[in-house]
């Protein structure tokens, strides 16, 4: 599965059942900027942290799988994707 297909359905558990960010983040015991930023296909999570977010939000375990790849950052974006770099694009 990419990263793309596991953010898409991520994103639509979510809206099916209501939940934000801060409450997933708290049942699955990570911090809500980490945790969005890996299910929007940026980070990638450690296997039990994955389980968690599949079972808050009633994934499969293919999501879990994706979830645990690390990502591929663009960098051919006039604004990079990297979180650190994005920092430097803002400090620049």
């Amino acid at each position: 599965m990419k990263k793309i297909e596991m953010t898409e359905t991520i994103l639509a558990a979510k809206a099916q059942s209501g939940i934000e960010w801060e409450t997933i983040a708290d049942k699955v015991g990570l911090a809500p900027v980490f945790l969005t930023s890996a299910c929007l296909g940026m980070n990638s999570l450690k296997p039990e942290f994955a389980d968690k977010v599949c079972d808050v939000l009633g994934l499969p375990a293919e999501i879990s799988t994706a979830l645990q790849q690390f990502p591929h950052k663009r960098w051919d974006q006039a604004i990079p994707t990297d979180p650190v770099i994005y920092r430097w694009y803002e400090i620049v």
